[in-house]
């Protein structure tokens, strides 16, 4: 039987009677949607007519009461309605409550879409390919050119106006021949009646969505950003309550950095961007003071130790306090001089380094191969220079050990 969708002629009906017209077991929901896992044990309701909406068209469903069950999830399935409950109905009349927060979030954020879609469409040629009403913040894809920072202010101006000037926002009924006649945005296949939404002197879009009756209902249209994904441009968004929430929130974040800055919020951009001059200038020099300790330090180290009867001078250091930065420029600086291999290891983060100069006739990606078998790590290099990391940082001076006896075996 054909459920009866109340919702297209009133989306502002909040409460409604209905015949039972079955309750089935669900079973142990194991299915998730997209704001989490459902309960327990749940039931399929079907009804002659409902005010629920069912997720469909990026829009999510409704939820609400059936008599003293809650509804926790609405789906779509062809000419039916199928709401699923959190405990057994009866056969019969029943009085269904919807989720009005929710509903007038959701009508909000869609209409909101439709007229950001049709200013995007018409005034940018950015036709909307695709729209997801989430959680927190709802995104539409468009595509064509890059919807730079100017078109989306424009864009939201455009937008906004059309909030402000509150117009009508009306059903229509018709067929596919008779909507394309009347200007409808996106054509559709379908045959028979169906639905539109008209956004007065704006746009008429096919929908089977939920909509406020006016623009001015909307609030306001929050333009969050836009990134790429694939070959379109998502473009974040949030409309009304939610816009307001995160303009508060956005103002909260700008205020804690300007504190933080010292500064005042509307001087926080510049202030960051003259803390990032400074800390990368800080950055650089720090670098070429451990550079250059590191390198003074390597020399010292090749002056102490003697070359063996092998024809090796082998510095086998371990480092705790030391950047691993610091210990590769170690590594390298005492593999300039002749005969020398450099074996060494930073235990706070893992890292090890191991180089030679030339004449000591190794193989450092070999010997660190060998080494990694007896000691779990990875890494790789070349025949003068390799590179790694342990699996356990505790076992460092274990590698040291290691690589020596790799190095001379007795």
């Amino acid at each position: 039987m054909t459920t009866k969708r109340l919702y297209y002629d009133d989306a502002f009906a909040r409460e409604f009677t209905a015949q039972v017209l079955s309750c089935e077991p669900e079973g142990a929901a194991t299915r998730e949607n997209p704001e989490g896992p459902l309960p327990g044990e749940l039931w399929r309701v079907k009804l002659d007519r409902t005010a629920f909406y069912p997720t469909s068209g990026g829009q999510p469903h409704d939820t609400g009461r059936l008599g003293d069950a809650s509804v926790v999830d609405v789906l779509d399935e062809e000419d039916e309605i199928i709401h699923l409950v959190d405990k057994p109905i009866a056969i019969g009349l029943m009085q269904g409550t919807i989720d009005w927060e929710r509903r007038f979030d959701h009508m909000q954020q869609h209409t909101g879409q439709h007229v950001l879609s049709a200013v995007f469409h018409s005034r940018f040629a950015l036709p909307t390919i695709s729209f997801h009403l989430g959680v927190d913040l709802c995104t539409i894809d468009v595509r064509g050119r890059e919807p730079r920072q100017e078109i989306l202010d424009a864009a939201m101006a455009v937008a906004n106006d059309v909030v402000y000037a509150d117009r009508m926002v009306n059903v229509k009924y018709g067929s596919a021949e008779e909507l394309a006649a009347a200007g409808v945005r996106k054509t559709v296949e379908r045959r028979g009646t169906l639905r539109a939404i008209e956004i007065e002197a704006l746009e008429l879009q096919p929908c089977g969505g939920t909509h406020v009756q006016r623009t001015g209902q909307i609030g306001m249209i929050l333009v969050r950003g836009v990134s790429r994904i694939r070959q379109d441009w998502r473009v974040e968004f949030a409309c009304g309550r939610r816009a307001e929430r995160l303009a508060r929130e956005d103002f909260a974040t700008l205020r804690a950095v300007a504190q933080r800055l010292n500064c005042s919020p509307q001087e926080a951009v510049t202030a960051a961007e003259r803390a990032v001059t400074e800390r990368e200038t800080h950055y650089k020099r720090s670098k070429a003071s451990i550079q250059r300790i590191a390198e003074m330090d390597a020399r010292a180290a090749v002056q102490e130790i003697q070359i063996g009867a092998d024809g090796l001078r082998l510095i086998a250091k371990l480092f705790d306090s030391d950047s691993p930065e610091y210990v590769q420029t170690f590594a390298r600086e005492a593999a300039q001089t002749e005969n020398t291999v450099a074996v060494l290891a930073h235990t706070e983060s893992g890292q090890i380094f191991v180089s030679q100069h030339p004449t000591a006739k190794k193989d450092m990606n070999a010997l660190l191969a060998e080494s990694l078998k007896k000691v779990a790590g990875k890494g790789g290099g070349s025949r003068d220079s390799a590179r790694g990391r342990l699996a356990d940082p505790q076992r460092a001076s274990e590698f040291l050990i290691i690589a020596a006896a790799v190095l001379r075996p007795t």
